[in-house]
């Protein structure tokens, strides 16, 4: 039976925004506008239930994640319920966390999310002119003001030291890696991670020009040069988990190394998907064939089955390419949905495959520089 790690729960199928690379509404899947525009009473009652038969069936603890769409679309008083639903069928030690765009953070927000021991990681792209490139609403205007709103009442929140865990940011390879780096420290996250753009062999990600082309891996190598060589770094958890790798250890996050997470996603009417960032390859990417839901399912079966399994293993690599290569181990081909090609399926190298040695390369020639120094 698969173990989760991460149990991620739409809870709102809208947004009150439009990123024009978002895999959810622009990436060519509908499968939203099926759904409920926010979880009802009854579906979070339901996924209490799946929590806690979680909870019976393995003997570790798992995180438990909100998202959407915009999770703060659901407001104080209805995520209020739904956090207390959900805490109250899980034992203390799973962790609760939401991912939000920030422009909806208020005062209240924040002390539901406190009460409920739930942190949040916030959104934001860089500086204004590289964050509003991409992150506008649907009026196609800027965002930028509206998240540092947002950020600034979270940092000045009573509670702030707990409740907020980062940022995330999706990377711009047309901008200034140190200039971006330097504004988040302006922000004094706990950390901060980055991503690649979505996209595939099919449909290449915007800002990248062929698949030998290394744009995003000349932004990551400068960013690891400047990360390296400061006194007084903000933690980026990318670069800590490839350093880690290339020490031998393991690292933290999907998407680097031979990981094997397991996690569950919960659409807002019920339905058990696949990880939901599969949608960007085709339309019903996500959708397993099994129509499971929290509401007639029974969860050990479900990570029991045949089809949740190979779901499950489309993370590890199939590509001989990747099997070959020995960087293996610490790029593990990078997320599964950079594999995608409507010819070979998941079968591929990631896109990002000459980007990703390039960083490795990098980081180790910076590591090897740095030791000499001290020796």
């Amino acid at each position: 039976m698969i173990e989760i790690d991460t149990v991620l729960i739409k809870v709102a199928s809208r947004c009150n925004i439009n990123c024009t690379y978002c895999y959810v509404y622009n990436m060519g899947d509908n499968g939203w506008k099926g759904m409920p525009n926010h979880i009802s009473p009854e579906t979070t009652h339901a996924v209490a239930k799946t929590l806690n038969e979680l909870t019976q069936i393995q003997n570790r603890p798992f995180a438990v994640v909100l998202h959407g769409g915009e999770p703060l679309l659901l407001g104080s008083k209805k995520l209020d319920r739904v956090l207390s639903d959900l805490r109250s069928s899980v034992p203390s030690q799973c962790s609760f966390g939401l991912q939000t765009n920030g422009i909806l953070i208020t005062e209240e927000i924040l002390d539901v999310c406190f009460k409920n021991k739930t942190t949040l990681s916030v959104s934001i792209d860089g500086p204004k002119h590289v964050h509003d490139r991409a992150r506008v609403g649907h009026d196609a205007a800027g965002t930028f003001e509206k998240v540092i709103e947002g950020i600034n009442r979270l940092r000045s929140h009573p509670d702030a030291t707990f409740l907020f865990s980062g940022l995330l940011a999706v990377i711009d390879a047309k901008s200034d890696p140190a200039e971006v780096y330097e504004f988040f420290k302006t922000l004094d996250p706990p950390g901060v991670d980055f991503l690649y753009r979505d996209g595939n062999h099919t449909r290449l990600p915007e800002g990248k020009e062929s698949l030998r082309s290394t744009e995003y891996g000349h932004w990551l190598a400068r960013l690891v040069y400047i990360y390296l060589h400061d006194q007084t770094p903000l933690p980026i958890r990318v670069i800590d988990d490839l350093i880690k790798l290339i020490l031998g250890g393991k690292g933290t996050k999907d998407g680097v190394g031979l990981t094997d997470f397991g996690i569950l996603v919960i659409d807002t009417d019920g339905s058990i998907t696949k990880n939901d960032t599969l949608k960007s390859s085709f339309n019903g990417a996500d959708r397993f064939l099994q129509k499971w839901s929290v509401h007639n399912g029974v969860l050990r079966d479900i990570l029991s089955s045949d089809e949740f399994a190979k779901s499950h293993a489309l993370q590890r690599p199939t590509s001989k390419t990747c099997l070959a290569c020995s960087e293996l181990k610490v790029c593990g081909s990078g997320m599964t949905l950079h594999r995608w090609s409507d010819t070979n399926g998941y079968d591929n190298p990631s896109v990002y495959c000459a980007d990703q040695l390039l960083v490795i390369g990098q980081i180790r020639d910076q590591m090897a520089a740095i030791i000499g120094k001290c020796a």
